[in-house]
């Protein structure tokens, strides 16, 4: 469908707007390229934080690693390569820079990472618990990251910004 203005962009806008839809549906339409950046920072500043506190203790979370059953002698190679991801593509994600790149990224990371430091069927008791709700926020997280990989950056990203410079 092209609107009268010839844009198949604006056509689809009036739409997904349409009178007889719930109004749900109207205030979806309207916001959602607000929503999509609200949600790019909500999921990226927690990768971000966690990621830089990591790279501010290299050595701690190295050991940790280690203590996670990564062997000694690669722990300190990874640190250094798991906190970057995690900063580096938090980062990514709240200024929608190569948005569905850094998604899939991302989902890798919090599978790897989950796998790491979320195993709480070989736990027992209050820890398991403790860990299966860690274990499920990351499945809800990798959830968010999959509809960033379909949705892309929206409106308000650099990859909008760089698309519309080229």
């Amino acid at each position: 469908m092209i609107s009268e203005h010839g844009s198949r962009h604006d056509s689809i806008n009036r739409t997904s707007a349409r009178l007889d839809q719930p109004w749900i549906d109207h205030v979806a339409a309207a916001s959602g390229d607000s929503i999509l950046l609200l949600a790019r920072i909500l999921i990226g500043v927690i990768f971000v934080q966690s990621g830089f506190g990591k790279l501010m203790g290299l050595d701690a979370f190295a050991t940790g690693l280690a203590r996670n059953g990564i062997p000694a002698a690669i722990a300190p190679v990874l640190a250094p390569i798991g906190a970057g991801v995690e900063f580096v593509g938090g980062l990514a994600v709240v200024l929608g820079l190569a948005t569905r790149y850094v998604a899939l990224l991302m989902i890798v990371f919090v599978v790897l990472a989950t796998l790491i430091s979320h195993r709480f069927w070989m736990l027992q008791g209050a820890e398991r618990r403790t860990q299966t709700v860690q274990f499920a926020k990351n499945v809800a997280i990798i959830g968010g990251f999959l509809f960033a990989f379909i949705t892309g950056g929206g409106r308000y990203s650099l990859d909008r910004w760089w698309r519309r410079a080229e």
